[in-house]
């Protein structure tokens, strides 16, 4: 298929910038493993691999088994989800595109002969050595930059600032267990209120705001693990639409990718 691009990863970052290819007229597949770990799940087209189906700004993201299947099904206004952490159906698709926006801080298997252009996103990865362009990801002057040397800013395990906290709005597990939800997300919660458990210890909320995030039900995590994001913004709205980060990144990867194409 011509410009067909395959997105490694269907979090809430490459969701933005799945939403992003696609409404500019391209078509998409997105790898995804078995059990997906994103948080900001009602915006995350990997959430269709547990449903089926994930709707995000009127685009849907499809569940399917088969390369032959995705292609079937893709247009503009539905991107197939395919259960391949290894992007091993590349062989067979033979993309014009591929980006890796698994965010894994780590380049963890993707290679710049995998297809005529190759992006990543964020940390991990070398230009020239692993990809032909990465794209910025900390929060700042640079998010969303097209970087067609080096690499982008290393992760300092601190998240970006949002309403004036940084650590404090992201939730992480107490200790190794399986991840059960006492609130959901959009709730409004308060400091100190009960929002989810790990094998019975309950985790509470850091600071006063809405649930912007939490893990699927039944996931085994590990000790401090992220299994939650509380905005202290408040805005309920946030939870349900595509974030000011994801959509900046998503243009920077279709900046990038036209810059390449057109060179």
């Amino acid at each position: 298929m011509k410009n067909l691009i395959v997105l490694r990863g269907g979090g809430d970052i490459a969701s933005g910038i799945a939403h992003r290819l696609v409404r500019s007229g391209f078509p998409v597949i997105i790898l995804e493993t078995d059990q997906p770990t994103m948080v900001r799940r009602t915006v995350s087209f990997a959430q269709g691999i547990y449903d089926g189906e994930m709707m995000v700004e009127g685009i849907t993201g499809k569940k399917v088994n088969t390369t032959k299947e995705a292609l079937q099904i893709m247009d503009k206004s539905t991107i197939p989800l395919l259960i391949d952490p290894k992007a091993e159906c590349i062989s067979d698709l033979r993309p014009t595109v591929v980006v890796d926006a698994i965010l894994a801080k780590k380049n963890i298997g993707t290679t710049i002969d995998m297809a005529p252009i190759v992006i990543g996103v964020g940390p991990g990865f070398y230009v020239g050595k692993d990809v032909h362009a990465v794209i910025e990801t900390k929060r700042g002057h640079d998010l969303g930059r097209v970087l067609l040397q080096g690499q982008a800013i290393a992760d300092t395990g601190i998240p970006g600032n949002i309403g004036g906290y940084t650590i404090e709005r992201v939730l992480r597990a107490p200790k190794k267990g399986i991840f059960y939800a006492i609130k959901k997300i959009g709730d409004q919660v308060q400091k100190g209120e009960a929002v989810a458990k790990i094998d019975g210890e309950i985790v509470y909320a850091s600071i006063s705001g809405v649930l912007r995030g939490l893990l699927q039900n039944g996931i085994l995590v590990s000790s401090g693990f992220k299994i939650g994001d509380i905005d202290p913004r408040a805005e309920v709205k946030h939870c349900y639409t595509i974030s000011d980060k994801a959509r900046s990144i998503g243009g920077g990867v279709l900046e990038a990718l036209l810059y390449l194409k057109n060179r």
